[in-house]
């Protein structure tokens, strides 16, 4: 099933997995949101190689709040930045400015 491996591919929870698709459980259960074409798309953008969970939390908006609001396309910037320049840790603003 598409949708699961897209599910274990990110390391999404079950909740996660049905707000990025928009779907109701029995849907994924069914197979029925396994023929969607951005469960294919996100599949074929993630390879064989999918980023960590820590790089899907990170920033703001992060990747997984770009999937959670189905903006498919920020999300496929973000993971090719990611692949081009890997995964950068900036230290927030008011940690960077304490002594």
């Amino acid at each position: 099933m598409s949708a699961a491996r897209l599910q274990r591919a990110l390391g999404l929870s079950d909740e996660e997995l049905l707000q990025i698709l928009g779907a109701d459980p029995l849907a994924v259960i069914a197979g029925e949101e396994d023929l969607r074409p951005e469960v294919h798309v996100l599949l074929q953008l993630l390879g064989d190689d999918p980023p960590p969970r820590a790089w899907l939390t990170a920033g703001r908006p992060s990747p997984l709040e770009r999937l959670k609001a189905q903006d498919f396309g920020g999300f496929e910037d973000a993971l090719s930045d990611y692949r081009e320049r890997g995964f950068i840790l900036r230290a927030s603003s008011s940690r960077a400015n304490s002594p």
